[in-house]
């Protein structure tokens, strides 16, 4: 511990800067723990934990900014391959750490759940969750959208309560790329060097996520300045095919009202020549329940061929076209509400012709 890190501690004291104090103690306490003395880092951290339970203080809900969005979270998240899954539990194991591992990038294509992730460890670690609000950040008059980002950074530093805090910016790309369209580059450049800079200045106690589509458009610069990078376009077929099992079983639990036929929807599932990720995947399923025909459990399933297969809205009405493409007496039933018997008849008849 330095003479400075004692001053700061007695300046934040007699100025009632609560957050100023609580940080300057973690970043001792992370110094000691550095030294080899983890007791005495342990004792500082429970200190500051004790503080947190028997001294009122204000909490984040009472922070009113112009640059974050508080966002309700509900437990429901898109289900994510082994692979993935298994970079989210290393996150949060990580953050669980508190070895000043806190600044995370998910990135890839739209629709794999990299906002949905970040909405689930939000839910997991019962922390509070902020979203940038880039529209009030980005401002045409020259250098304000610099000036914005050191006040959006300024607040996120004053929380209260950082160890109940996550903050999320959503498509950071709005904010970090060089836009060499922009009628201002340098204004850009300038946008850019200060996010940069704030994120170096970054309390180890305040989680950050952020997500792009845009990764291969970074910069170096900006990627080391997060401590993890997660990959969420890692998808192969299979692992597409098993999600969207794992979202219709979701549904069908949740409305008694269609019917349960995983075989059939496999099946459609693999005659789609380019499957959808997740997210849209989602948005297809249950926009097709919610269309459905009343009293008709597997109108769902015709909804969900037409809008997957190509040419689907006039295959589905062709027996000989479905046959062609394996599908049985009993699922071309269901697809076309054309009985077994009268269809096993047309293609009899198709036969003998």
């Amino acid at each position: 511990m330095k003479k400075k890190n004692v001053l700061n501690l007695i300046r934040y004291h007699t100025e009632h800067n609560d957050a100023a104090f609580r940080n300057e103690a973690y970043n001792i306490a992370k110094e000691f723990d550095h030294a080899g003395d983890s007791q005495l880092a342990a004792y500082i951290i429970a200190l500051l934990s004790d503080a947190n339970t028997l001294v009122p203080q204000s909490s984040n809900s009472d922070i009113k900014s112009e640059f974050l969005e508080k966002k309700i979270v509900v437990k429901a998240s898109l289900p994510l391959p082994e692979v993935i899954a298994d970079d989210i539990q290393g996150a949060l194991n990580a953050i669980g750490r508190n070895i000043g591992i806190h600044k995370f990038l998910f990135h890839g294509p739209a629709g794999t759940g990299k906002t949905e992730s970040v909405k689930q460890i939000s839910s997991i670690m019962q922390r509070e969750l902020y979203v940038v609000n880039f529209s009030s950040v980005i401002d045409s008059r020259l250098g304000q959208t610099a000036k914005n980002i050191t006040k959006l950074f300024a607040e996120i530093n004053s929380f209260t309560r950082p160890d109940q805090t996550i903050v999320l910016f959503d498509e950071i790309d709005a904010l970090a790329l060089d836009r060499i369209d922009s009628h201002d580059i340098r204004e850009m450049g300038r946008a850019t060097s200060t996010l940069l800079s704030q994120m170096d200045e970054l309390s180890e106690q305040i989680i950050l996520f952020a997500t792009t589509n845009l990764f291969s458009k970074f910069d170096k610069a900006f990627i080391r300045r997060f401590d993890a990078v997660v990959d969420f376009g890692r998808y192969t077929k299979e692992d597409l095919i098993d999600v969207r099992t794992r979202i219709i079983n979701y549904y069908a639990k949740q409305f008694s009202f269609i019917g349960k036929n995983i075989r059939l929807f496999k099946k459609i599932l693999s005659k789609a020549e380019q499957l959808p990720y997740p997210g849209e995947m989602k948005n297809l399923i249950r926009s097709a329940i919610a269309f459905s025909k009343p009293n008709d459990e597997n109108d769902y399933l015709r909804r969900i061929y037409i809008a997957l297969i190509p040419n689907g809205a006039n295959i589905i009405q062709d027996i000989r076209m479905l046959r062609d493409q394996g599908f049985t007496l009993r699922e071309i039933e269901v697809l076309t509400g054309i009985s077994r018997s009268t269809a096993a008849r047309e293609m009899k008849g198709t036969r003998d012709e």
